[in-house]
């Protein structure tokens, strides 16, 4: 998987890819993480790559040619490595405009060879170079950060977890929130006991089903407490909705909401 992030500030992109799992990842030859930054391509000395908008305003806006012709650069150097013309390499622009980010855009992205990840800053970026280069608008929430390169990081760190080899374990990935319809089950580690708290015997037993089905009701009981929204019971195993109807009617705590 090859990340090529468009940026004002590559510097910020290759620190945050540079640790952990990412850092491990890249060290491994898993991932590649590519920042290019939009001012080798700005058409002055001053290496400026923003003017005022059209009609007034506050701010400044980044401007569509050098932005291209980042885009351009970065899309010939995909074609040389594939052998292939220039081809239409998705191109995702960090956005608060955009499609909220998901553990099944992750798994999407995660299919493609090679993806473009645009960090915009200042009030935006000229909409003729967003209509003709960008494939996808993502956001990773409905706030406003300085600049595109955290939202960036956040889609590159989702993406990468899905990649094979990445984690280590590739059951990692579909045990974890998010992966299904519900959040992941409490975690326990030594010392068996803290500050009073006993580990759940279950999980100390070494009866692997009966652990299975443990995780399962404490998924489904974290997910109907926090994220009832994310519930939806047509989806239901057999299982599953065996131990949905017991929950619901076992306690109120849910309330009506997880219906």
């Amino acid at each position: 998987m090859r990340f090529h992030v468009l940026t004002l500030f590559p510097e910020m992109i290759l620190q945050g890819v540079s640790h952990s799992i990412l850092g491990r990842a890249i060290a491994d030859g898993l991932i590649r993480v590519e920042a290019v930054n939009i001012r080798d391509f700005s058409h002055n000395k001053q290496l400026h790559v923003d003017d005022a908008p059209f009609g007034g305003g506050a701010g400044m806006v980044m401007q569509a040619p050098p932005v291209y012709e980042a885009w351009e650069a970065v899309s010939q150097k995909i074609a040389s490595e594939q052998g292939e013309g220039i081809r239409k390499t998705r191109v995702v622009f960090m956005t608060p405009a955009g499609r909220p980010f998901s553990q099944e855009i992750a798994r999407e992205l995660a299919a493609e060879e090679d993806l473009i990840l645009l960090c915009g800053h200042y009030e935006g970026i000229d909409q003729r170079v967003i209509d003709e280069i960008v494939t996808d608008e993502i956001s990773i929430g409905d706030y406003v950060l300085t600049g595109g390169e955290l939202p960036a990081l956040v889609v590159m760190d989702a993406v990468s977890r899905l990649v094979p080899g990445v984690l280590g374990n590739d059951d990692s990935a579909e045990d974890e929130s998010f992966s299904g319809m519900y959040l992941e089950y409490p975690q326990f580690t030594r010392p068996r006991e803290y500050h009073g708290r006993e580990v759940p015997e279950v999980l100390l037993s070494g009866h692997h089903e009966n652990i299975r089905k443990w995780r399962l009701e404490q998924s489904m009981r974290t997910t109907m407490r926090k994220r009832p929204d994310l519930i939806d019971p047509a989806r239901m195993s057999k299982e599953e909705a065996k131990i949905y109807r017991r929950l619901l009617a076992e306690s109120e705590e849910y309330g009506p909401s997880s219906e």
